[in-house]
């Protein structure tokens, strides 16, 4: 088995492709040690010491490095965990069932602004272009984007994996995905963090 690694624009990321499926469907991204205990492969990456953030996408797992971590020396630790883990055929999950822990976007409502009704077409066009244009993109990067809400004109999205704390974020959000959205979609004004 080989896993390929790529770069993220977060610095502090790296996406590792293991040339097979790592989650059925949606995504999961663990931030702590506690949440991680979740997946026996999340909590062993963790368990390096060097991983602030872990991220289960379709067919990658981005991992984030502490501040001060050499990638150097990590990465090679990270593939051995991974390499581990896919060639026993552990399970993903803690009881071996992901489907109680993937996240599809449309499922996982924390920090959701939520919609007016009345904006119920707007929202589904801002939908539409987001799971067709902006998350394949986004997940390229080693992330994803969840759509959180739209209000008086603003969409508010919230950003995971790799796209989370990267230094560009802001970027990809005002001049990336608002201007995609504003340019097919003239009701929205703005886009923010959620």
């Amino acid at each position: 088995m080989f896993i390929e690694t790529e770069t993220t624009p977060n610095p502090a990321t790296l996406k590792f492709l293991p040339g097979r499926q790592v989650m059925p469907a949606g995504t999961r991204d663990f931030a702590t040690p506690e949440e991680a205990e979740a997946s026996p492969l999340a909590q062993a990456l963790f368990d390096t010491g060097e991983v602030t953030g872990v991220f289960f996408g379709a067919d990658f797992v981005s991992v984030t490095a502490a501040p001060g971590a050499d990638w150097m020396v990590l990465k090679p630790l990270v593939v051995a965990v991974l390499l581990d883990h896919f060639i026993s055929e552990a399970p993903l999950f803690a009881g071996g069932d992901a489907a109680g822990f993937s996240v599809p976007p449309e499922a996982d409502e924390d920090g959701d602004v939520g919609d007016d009704p009345a904006d119920a077409e707007i929202v589904a066009q801002i939908r539409e272009l987001i799971e067709t244009r902006v998350r394949p993109a986004v997940a390229n990067d080693g992330g994803d984007i969840r759509y959180r809400g739209f209000r008086d004109g603003v969409v508010y999205l919230a950003m995971h994996g790799a796209c989370s704390g990267c230094p560009s974020s802001t970027a990809t959000l005002k001049q990336g995905i608002e201007g995609l959205l504003k340019h097919y979609v003239p009701e929205v004004h703005e886009v923010r963090a959620a």
